[in-house]
């Protein structure tokens, strides 16, 4: 299930909002579901807010080598002229 940010449509008015509301909360909530609209502790109109989306860092692959390719089921070719490759 994904996270879902919400924030308070009136942040800086007091007695408007709760202090959860205001300073924003998360919810873990199936994709299907409809956004809230209002607070689960006060009831105030709230809004989804667009948050920062966190995808695993990789390392680049290094290039196989010659033999590792062939190991892998790779063929090899090899540049030898301009459009002309040879099977390694």
């Amino acid at each position: 299930m994904p996270i879902y940010e919400y924030l308070s449509e009136s942040p800086g008015e007091p007695g408007f909002s709760c202090r959860i509301c205001t300073k924003g909360f998360e919810l873990f909530r199936p994709i299907d579901r409809e956004a809230l609209v209002k607070c689960p502790t006060c009831r105030n109109a709230v809004r989804k807010v667009i948050s920062k989306v966190s995808s695993p860092r990789t390392t680049p692959a290094k290039p196989f080598s010659t033999s590792d390719a062939k190991k892998a089921g790779f063929t090899v070719l090899e540049k030898r002229d301009t459009g002309v490759y040879e099977k390694m």
